[in-house]
């Protein structure tokens, strides 16, 4: 056994306070930036990423995502924390978002991904905007709130990417991708999506933007067995596919991708766009463009649309990839003699 004099105790304690204070990343140094950032470029109004650990660029921080929901901040934790840390997160963000009412936190790396109301308002419902749109948000019920952030800069290219068109939007959700597309002007949408609680939280937000409910359809079947279905309502001048990862019992994009792609000349007209969203961190943007060449070489790439600046990776490839494509249909090769 150790004789440990209680002055040596003291020392030692001293002695790696100092050391965790040194090596313990300051979370608070980068919302600062983020938020001087966006006062430049936008304003808090519209939801948006605060801080993106999980793209590992930012050391001993790749737990943690903050989320700004006006008026709520929610934390997003990824392993577990010291409280004194958590408390610490708290006084700093009411310092620095003195318009924040809630702060709250979600841990993803327990059962369940539960929820608490760490200072503030117990706010659960609320309505977020986003380039000029809003949607419904919901706290502390489900692992997601109804929006992904991330997807932020593709719905806004959607909204200028479809007056007068016909959109078929698969994986649908809560539509926000039909919203947007609405917005800008197009003339009908179709969304596909297995879960009809989903579709019914889309055709909110639908309403909660005084939509005209005659231009939006909602299927809530399984795509891979619904093709007919999903023709049925074509052909479509813009397709948005936005699937899971994974979804047990029904979807492995890995294996499923090409399905759907081999079936989008049954599904489009001519001279049409094409969005093809990937969000695995195991697959890479080559795996979908390959996809693509080897079952529908009608569809020609453009274009990469970027993410939303703060979502920084530290090593390329591994966040959500959307890849724009222009669907031109194949023209017969004369035959010479």
């Amino acid at each position: 056994m150790l004789n440990v004099k209680p002055h040596n105790c003291y020392y030692a304690a001293l002695f790696f306070s100092i050391i965790y204070k040194v090596m313990t990343p300051n979370l608070q140094e980068y919302l600062t930036a983020s938020l001087k950032r966006i006062e430049q470029t936008s304003n808090l109004t519209d939801c948006q990423r605060l801080f993106h650990g999980r793209g590992h660029a930012y050391q001993g921080l790749e737990h943690v995502n903050l989320d700004w929901f006006s008026p709520v901040v929610l934390i997003t934790l990824y392993q577990e924390v010291e409280a004194a840390w958590l408390e610490k997160q708290v006084a700093d963000i009411q310092k620095l978002l003195p318009q924040c009412q809630s702060i709250q936190v979600q841990y993803r790396s327990r059962k369940f991904a539960p929820s608490e109301v760490l200072w503030g308002e117990a706010i659960t419902e609320l309505r977020a905007q986003e380039h000029g749109l809003k949607y419904h948000i919901s706290l502390g019920k489900a692992q997601n709130s109804g929006l992904f952030l991330d997807m932020g800069n593709g719905r806004n290219w959607v909204k200028n990417n479809s007056q007068g068109r016909n959109v078929l939007n698969l994986f649908a959700y809560t539509c926000a991708f039909s919203v947007a597309a609405l917005a800008g002007g197009a003339e009908k949408v179709v969304n596909i999506d297995m879960s009809k609680g989903a579709l019914s939280k889309g055709r909110e937000n639908h309403k909660l933007n005084k939509q005209d409910g005659n231009k939006v359809k909602y299927e809530g079947v399984d795509i891979f067995k619904s093709y007919n279905r999903l023709k049925k309502h074509g052909p479509y001048d813009l397709l948005i596919c936005d699937p899971p990862s994974f979804q047990k019992g029904s979807v492995n994009i890995q294996r499923d991708y090409k399905k759907i792609i081999k079936r989008l000349p049954e599904l489009m007209a001519n001279n049409s766009d094409v969005v093809l969203c990937l969000n695995s961190p195991d697959l890479s943007e080559e795996f979908l463009l390959a996809e693509v060449a080897r079952e529908c070489p009608q569809c020609q790439y453009q274009y990469r649309i970027d993410n939303p600046r703060v979502f920084v990776e530290a090593e390329t490839g591994k966040g959500l990839k959307v890849l724009y494509f222009r669907y031109v249909e194949l023209c017969e090769k004369a035959v010479v003699n």
